[in-house]
């Protein structure tokens, strides 16, 4: 039975056990995922997780309550778990009051997608990473393989999504310590294009012996990879939350009010199609959404309960208002003409412990990391030691963003507490003509 089929089994088990003023939802997740772990360049901890696991709600009027459950993936094994979570869920309703913001979508929605349903050639990957890096102290971590997101309801809401991808962070270190950090991710691998990565690693690693480039604060012209502007969207993505507009408490304040705009070359979308998201979540079926328009504030995301306790229209948004598929559009920026079109400044590969340092102002503070390079007439002079950054999102997207870059780079997530996630992100690298440094 493969993960569709048990999901489909469960669902008909619960429609037959549903009792009369009863309704339900029901959650379903599942992987079968290769995890390889790389130490100089050498495969040294394999193995596969196999998992599922259930999310039942269950509703009696305007109260609700909902258990987790983990599954054997076996119909016969799994059907007296899933009742003996109806029963205590039957005893906990009549204790628990009316939800006043409960505004369940009891539509008959379907919705079914499939993003890379492509088997992963883990072997081959595996493979070409350990010839490829032959003689270099390569450090990685390899996560791979089918996900499968279910959700039906007991009036007739039914979604399902497959997806299979791939995700290679690896460093490479230099024998003074230093390194340099990288990652490929995407649907199927790509033996050219990951050799295209780890060609640029290495000439990156040669320059890391060269001696550090000692930089005085200050404002310099920049350049942040794909990879550096993550550690920034992750940080203040969250600021597009219908919640956190109405109740004042979002990084992009000022940007909704109205008060401050970002640069006309940037237009980001909560995307459908091109991640590896299901294109529903538990509200119903998931809409693509302009959320920034030429600089301008488009839409935000708004679940049911916002919407009911802010007076707004429900667009699909997820309960936790966060985006799962940012796209951020391309520029004109070749690849090939980033150094020259830097000049003198910063080659910013990597940004790490990055946070606040004044939310309503939406300034962001964090780390250089990894490879970071100084830069002189469009050459890679010398790295550069650990500084501290801190700089308004306002500010480096907006005034000073000169370019972006023509292809944004699919990003995965690299965290698997609980399970892989399915979000992306599609970003470009960003020129900038200040990045500011503070120590």
């Amino acid at each position: 039975m493969n993960a569709r089929q048990h999901f489909e089994a469960l669902l008909a088990h619960l429609n037959a056990e549903l009792q009369a003023g009863e309704g339900f939802t029901l959650e379903y997740q599942a992987e079968a995922s290769d995890f390889i772990r790389f130490n100089h360049a050498r495969v040294r901890q394999a193995g596969q997780v196999q998992q599922v696991y259930a999310t039942l709600a269950l509703y009696q009027g305007e109260r609700h309550g909902d258990f987790e459950l983990a599954l054997s993936g076996v119909i016969d094994d799994d059907r007296p778990r899933l009742d003996q979570a109806l029963q205590r869920l039957r005893a906990v309703l009549p204790t628990l009051v009316d939800d006043p913001y409960l505004r369940l979508n009891r539509e008959a929605w379907r919705s079914e997608t499939a993003a890379g349903e492509a088997v992963q050639q883990s072997d081959a990957a595996i493979a070409q990473i350990v010839e490829a890096s032959a003689g270099l102290d390569l450090v990685g971590f390899y996560a791979a393989g089918p996900q499968y997101q279910g959700f039906a309801s007991s009036w007739g809401a039914f979604g399902w999504h497959a997806a299979s991808s791939f995700n290679f962070e690896f460093s490479l270190f230099h024998e003074n310590g230093q390194a340099v950090k990288s990652s490929y991710a995407g649907e199927r691998w790509d033996t050219q294009a990951f050799a295209r990565k780890l060609a640029f690693a290495r000439e990156q690693l040669e320059h890391l012996g060269k001696p550090a480039h000692e930089l005085k604060p200050g404002a310099y012209r920049a350049y942040l990879t794909p990879a550096a502007l993550e550690e920034l969207f992750g940080l203040f993505a969250w600021g597009f939350s219908a919640e956190a507009l109405a109740t004042g408490g979002s990084p992009l304040q000022r940007l909704f009010a109205g008060s401050a705009s970002l640069s006309d070359k940037v237009t980001l979308d909560e995307r459908i199609e091109g991640g590896l998201a299901p294109a529903f979540t538990r509200e119903g079926p998931r809409q693509p959404l302009r959320l920034v328009s030429q600089g301008k504030p488009g839409e935000r995301l708004v679940s049911s309960r916002s919407a009911a306790e802010h007076g707004l229209i429900a667009n699909g948004a997820g309960s936790g208002e966060y985006p799962f598929s940012l796209h951020l559009h391309g520029g004109e920026l070749e690849e090939g003409e980033i150094l020259q079109r830097l000049g003198t400044g910063l080659y910013i590969g990597n940004l790490w412990y990055a946070n606040f340092s004044d939310l309503p102002a939406g300034r962001l503070t964090g780390m250089t990391r990894f490879a970071t390079f100084w830069v002189e007439d469009g050459r890679i002079q010398a790295p550069v030691d650990t500084m501290r950054f801190d700089d308004s999102l306002f500010d480096f997207l907006g005034a000073n963003l000169e370019a972006l870059t023509r292809d944004p780079e699919l990003l995965l997530p690299s965290g698997t507490y609980g399970a892989r996630q399915t979000s992306s992100m599609a970003l470009p690298g960003a020129l900038l003509s200040r990045f500011t440094l503070t120590l």
